[in-house]
């Protein structure tokens, strides 16, 4: 019978394939509800489950093997840690693992068991999260185009921009076999932490409204880049971004309420649910993080349960209006990893020992449908797989003896079912294993450094500043060291370590970009690179060593930091603080490849200038190299806030109060363009009477750093009667929706009416002026003020370098002072001579005039080859510095002759 079942069922799924034009459109529910009634209880709660499994084989005597064909999980999550990728033609074999693995689904359906029964085949999900940057957040780290932080996009404020990038992942992961991203990220970092613990670049940003705003975008590219073969999983649900401590690692606890949650952390996440503008954009599930909420779930204590298991406080927020139609319309709640230190230790706290099937069920209990195991070990068991296995059959034993269990199961695999669906249409293998070829990163290699090139932010001083303290970049003979926090990482436990910012990266992108083989710019041999290891080896000995050395020659001093996490802030002002000599009179450049909130005031008042990058792959170090030259302007602005500059994410996102808002008339759209040869119809300026309704609209209101203000901004718009008697007649405050403000007056008084609109602390805005009578229709009158500035300081002329007869623009001399130093050097000692010769001996008188002769032409030779630079010196004295030289020299050789003429034979 329940062959005739399989059957039947296959038949119906082969059935519903779509054409191209249905493909947008979800499986109906009977399909969902046959495959259901096909299964067994141990294939229904099988698909609760995403496992994790260690090595790159699904060989039939592998564990992975026996989870798929026997204990019927729903997925599978690949990783790093767990040593599923090699290290080899990496994308090759990850995608030749993810077909086997769907292989084993599919001929465990199509093959009878030991028991003569067919499983009900349901494609698996494969898993992966890949957030950028490289380690530690991506898990595949060779093959894929190197594509940037969530934080890099937030700094370039540009929706466009990220959703190429979830555009590029998309079409590379999917292409592979991945139909599962856990991400992006929605947290909103509102207040960074210096000390580290929060989640750094991996979030967009510290404003919930662009951090939705790129979040929709960046899911809009993961659908379409994919073509629709891929769910994004947006995390970490309800919002770590205030947590102290990373999700992962222990239970967090926020101290907001559910009116503070609701603006801040739920608001992203409304985003991309009950607010996403288009299917595309909307989020296919949520990862339940593992965090708990003072103020929302009362007094917290060491029992209160995260939310992630408490079912009280998860079904509240999904009860949100935001929330309730996306989960009502089959949107997917899974569970963060339940195989993580922090789950263990909050079970731990209980004084009990910590039992993989307990955590699963509260999980489960709590509202996920689908429970991350990842590498979950309960103290009652020898290892993972024990723990797995044992918690499915004490799943499905549930199943079988309680009915309200069973018809939970059965709601969460209808969500799981559906939301497999939306990516196949039809359960088939052929339909399943991804045919398109590996990526290619090459076709997409320009994407990152136009995020590179957008983000770079300069974070300390101002541009304005930066001109008049640094007006230009290292010169050729400039001698500079390159102090770099080294990282590397290993694509798996036995591979070997791979650089992903060595000691010398950076000094290598000057070389390629500047050095002999591209203009020409800088000297490879007056450049010197060291790690911050070599850096703490100086400080913590009282020797000298290489990199004491190179300081004492430097002109530049370019530091570069990629995880401040370590230390490295604190390592730097220990250099500040016990060899402050060795950084006295050089330019010191601070590059930040990680969050731009680890350093203080006091260690960012050392830096000549501060740059922020947010990602240490390639591209960005080409763009650091670039700022370095000068060659680019940088353009970003810090997505979060930096209290060490008093950067302010709320003031930077406020109004811009030096702009003019515009007002215009909010009128229906224009009608279409009329076609060839046909008369347009002339447009006619609306009059308005008494007792009309006049609907006005601003422009864009911009921020202060030049973007539109977020949405929710709040415009009032006031009508006031003009002339004598006059006042406000009326005030409408209206919310802004991308940057623009909207509101409507009824006109029910004569006089001579003004219409003005402010958004604190932007108070100036055009004036709309109309004379209302009781008879007749007027037109309205447009008056823009003129902004009004303060008087720019006077800039200080910057030296201009005019090309001079004697004094290359490098600061060496030209064979034209050559020429006159050898003159005056041949004639001052040959005039000494013929004058010393008279009072004293021949002999001494050569002796001083050689003195002469060989002390000047020393002094041009320091000159000539740079043993010291005196290249900025000589660019002001010019021809005047090459004769000062010249004759110190040779007074000082005069000296030495006459200490040697006096000296013993």
């Amino acid at each position: 019978m329940r062959f005739i079942r399989v059957l039947f069922l296959s038949v119906l799924l082969l059935s519903l394939a779509p054409s191209s034009a249905a493909a947008q459109t979800p499986a109906p529910p009977s399909a969902v509800r046959v495959i259901i009634d096909s299964m067994t209880p141990e294939e229904r709660v099988g698909q609760l489950f995403l496992v994790s499994f260690n090595g790159d084989s699904a060989a039939a005597d592998s564990q992975i093997y026996d989870l798929i064909a026997n204990r019927h999980v729903g997925g599978v999550i690949l990783t790093a840690q767990n040593n599923n990728f090699s290290e080899a033609d990496t994308l090759d074999r990850a995608k030749r693992l993810i077909g086997e693995l769907q292989q084993i689904e599919w001929s465990s359906s199509v093959t009878p068991t030991q028991n003569s029964i067919r499983n009900t085949y349901a494609p698996l999900f494969v898993g992966i999260s890949q957030e950028g940057d490289g380690a530690p957040a991506d898990q595949i780290l060779d093959g894929l185009t190197p594509l940037p932080s969530q934080m890099a996009l937030g700094a370039t404020w540009n929706a466009s921009l990220s959703e190429k990038v979830g555009e590029v992942l998309g079409a590379e992961i999917s292409a592979l076999g991945f139909n599962l991203l856990m991400g992006p990220s929605l947290d909103v970092l509102e207040f960074p932490s210096a000390t580290g613990g929060d989640l750094g670049t991996r979030v967009f940003g510290g404003d919930p409204y662009w951090v939705g705003k790129l979040a929709q975008a960046y899911i809009r590219g993961l659908h379409n880049g994919s073509n629709h073969k891929l769910l994004a999983i947006a995390k970490h649900f309800p919002g770590a971004g205030g947590a102290d401590r990373l999700p992962q690692e222990e239970v967090a606890t926020v101290r907001k309420s559910l009116e503070q949650l609701k603006q801040v952390e739920f608001a992203p996440f409304f985003a991309v649910t009950g607010n996403a503008d288009e299917a595309d954009e909307t989020a296919d599930g949520l990862l339940v993080s593992h965090i708990r909420y003072q103020g929302f779930q009362g007094n917290i204590r060491a029992a209160t349960r995260p939310v992630s298991f408490d079912s009280q406080a998860l079904g509240q927020i999904l009860a949100l209006p935001e929330f309730a139609s996306w989960y009502e319309e089959s949107g997917l709640l899974i569970s963060d990893d339940l195989g993580s230190p922090a789950v263990r230790e909050f079970y731990a706290a209980s004084g009990n020992p910590f039992q993989a099937r307990i955590a699963a069920r509260d999980s489960f209990l709590a509202g996920n449908d689908l429970l991350y195991l990842g590498n979950i070990k309960g103290d009652d068991a020898p290892d993972s797989y024990t723990s797995i296995t044992r918690t499915i059959d004490f799943f499905a034993q549930k199943y079988r003896e309680d009915p309200a269990f069973a018809q939970r199961v059965d709601d969460s695999v209808a969500r799981i079912l559906a939301a497999k669906f939306k990516i196949y249409k039809n359960f088939s293998i052929g339909n399943v294993l991804a045919s398109s070829s590996a990526p290619s990163p090459s076709a997409n290699a320009d994407i990152a450094f136009q995020v590179a090139r957008s983000a770079a932010t300069l974070v300390s001083p101002s541009q304005q500043d930066l001109a008049s303290i640094l007006p230009s970049p290292p010169r050729p003979n400039s001698r500079i060291v390159f102090i770099t926090d080294a990282v590397s990482a290993t694509q798996c436990a036995n591979c070997a370590p791979r650089p992903i910012l060595a000691s010398d990266t950076f000094q290598n992108a000057v070389l390629r970009l500047y050095g002999p083989q591209s203009g020409n710019q800088i000297e490879g041999s007056r450049l010197r690179s060291y790690s911050f290891d070599d850096l703490k080896s100086w400080l913590d000995s009282s020797d000298e060593s290489p990199l004491a050395d190179s300081l004492k020659t430097a002109d530049w001093v370019v530091v570069s930091v990629a995880d401040a996490t370590r230390g490295q802030p604190a390592l730097l002002s220990r250099l500040f603080r016990e060899r402050p000599s060795a950084l006295l009179n050089k330019t010191l450049i601070l590059f930040s490849f990680d969050a731009p909130y680890y350093f203080d005031a006091t260690a960012l008042s050392r830096f000549t200038a501060y740059y922020a990058l947010y990602g240490k792959q390639a591209p960005f170090i080409d763009v650091a190299a670039r700022l370095l030259f000068q060659e680019l302007t940088p353009t970003g602005a810090s997505p979060v806030s930096i209290p060490a500059i008093g950067y302010d994410l709320i003031d930077v996102t406020s109004p811009n109060p030096n702009q003019i808002i515009s007002l215009s008339l909010d009128l229906p759209p224009a009608a279409a363009t009329p076609e060839a040869g046909a008369t347009p119809e002339p447009t006619v300026a609306p009059l308005f009477s008494i007792g009309d309704t006049i609907s006005l609209r601003t422009s864009v209101i911009k921020d202060r750093n030049g973007n539109q203000v977020p949405d929710g901004t709040v415009a009032r718009f006031s009508m006031l009667l003009t002339g004598e008697g006059g006042g406000i007649l009326q005030q409408v405050e209206s919310a802004t929706t991308d940057g623009i403000a909207r509101a409507a007056f009824g006109l029910d008084k004569p006089g001579l009416l003004e219409i003005r609109v402010a958004s604190e602390p932007a108070l100036i805005s055009d004036a709309l002026k109309l004379d209302v009578s009781q008879t007749g229709k007027v037109a309205i009158t447009v008056i823009s003020p003129e902004m009004t500035q303060p008087a720019p300081p006077t800039p200080t002329p910057e030296a201009t370098q005019t090309p001079d007869a004697f004094i290359a623009s490098d600061g060496r001399p030209l064979v034209s002072a050559w020429t006159i130093a050898m003159l005056i050097i041949l004639f001052a000692s040959g005039a000494f001579f013929a004058i010393a010769s008279r009072f004293t001996k021949r002999r001494s008188a050569i002796r001083m005039a050689l003195g002469m002769l060989f002390g000047g032409l020393l002094a041009y030779n320091v000159l000539a080859f740079g043993a010291f630079d005196l290249s900025n010196w000589l660019l002001e004295e010019k021809l005047r510095g090459v004769v000062y030289a010249a004759l110190v020299g040779q007074a000082l050789g005069l000296a030495a002759g006459w200490v040697w003429s006096r000296s013993k034979k």
